[in-house]
């Protein structure tokens, strides 16, 4: 026996015994993660795919989701090959470590996350799309993107909004043009002299006269106010295919109209006037020099009295 042997304890043997047992884990691990990465990018992407194009998710969320079950795929084919290699404590060592990291990581960027699962509903709900003119927290424009994490809107001053998603799937948003017509209010004033019925009839008229204004729904009014110097009567009428262009175009032709309109008729249109009424009240103060003021009279008088003599 070899002297060298006996003195480590280790025989030619046993290094060929460990060497075929590390081979043969290297075996277990590659062959392991080898068929369950095929088995996923072959039979469960394609299969998560198809489901979500069948339920109409956008294509950003399925290209979100293709990146989470390649990411999924690959850490299962992993585990995978580590246990039937015979390394069970590294999963266990693995699991807590990502599980602090995932802990942390969550701590970290909850707001960046939550804009993340809020953009994956918007693109899944469509409350809007691209092109579409919404307002929002006293803020309106007209959407030029919607991205995973921000959307960007483009005021009618002509800037560029960058928003969270987050805050647009957390707050109530209008959207004018989510349907095919739009209908429109303006409230008239009229005097409490004028006739209602002929200011009615005027206001209709001149509605129906508006290039853009729709038959049908036809266009209505109604008393809805008595005012401190008005009757209020509100006009309602409809546009097809609402843009904000038609929308300011159409109310402002129409609304011109109408108080030309009045102004021909001799419809009055009163508007609020205030009149302050009240007295100034002047008070006269006796100043500390008085007998100063009464010496220089007494020079006067002797002044007069010398050109007496």
């Amino acid at each position: 026996m070899d002297p060298a042997a006996l003195q480590f304890g280790v025989t030619f043997n046993d290094v060929f015994a460990n060497a075929e047992a590390y081979l043969r884990q290297l075996i277990y691990f590659v062959v392991g993660f080898v068929a369950v990465y095929l088995l996923g990018k072959l039979v469960v992407a394609p299969l998560v795919r198809r489901i979500m194009a069948n339920r109409g998710f956008d294509e950003a969320v399925r290209s979100l989701t293709d990146s989470l079950v390649g990411a999924l795929v690959f850490f299962v084919a992993l585990a995978v090959a580590f246990t039937v290699a015979g390394f069970p404590s590294f999963l266990t060592a693995a699991a807590t470590l990502g599980g602090a990291l995932a802990l942390a990581l969550g701590f970290a960027a909850q707001d960046l996350i939550g804009n993340f699962v809020a953009g994956v509903f918007i693109l899944k709900d469509k409350p809007f799309e691209v092109g579409d003119w919404i307002e929002w927290n006293d803020m309106s424009g007209r959407v030029e993107d919607i991205d995973l994490r921000v959307s960007r809107v483009r005021t009618f001053d002509n800037e560029r909004v960058t928003v969270p998603n987050g805050e647009l799937a957390n707050n109530a948003i209008t959207n004018p043009v989510a349907y095919d017509t739009l209908r429109q209010k303006f409230l008239f004033g009229i005097g409490y002299d004028d006739d209602i019925d002929r200011a009615t009839d005027a206001i209709v008229e001149e509605a129906e006269a508006t290039d853009g204004v729709l038959d049908d729904p036809a266009p209505s009014v109604r008393m809805t106010e008595l005012g401190d110097s008005a009757v209020g009567l509100q006009s309602r009428i409809w546009i097809a295919d609402p843009d904000r262009a038609d929308f300011v175009r159409v109310q402002s032709e129409f609304v011109q109209a109408v108080k030309e309109r009045f102004d021909a008729e001799g419809i009055d249109m009163p508007y609020v006037y205030r009149q302050l009424t009240g007295e100034v009240e002047v008070v006269e103060s006796v100043a500390d020099g008085a007998d100063a003021g009464g010496g220089l009279d007494a020079g006067v008088d002797d002044v007069d009295g010398e050109g007496g003599r």
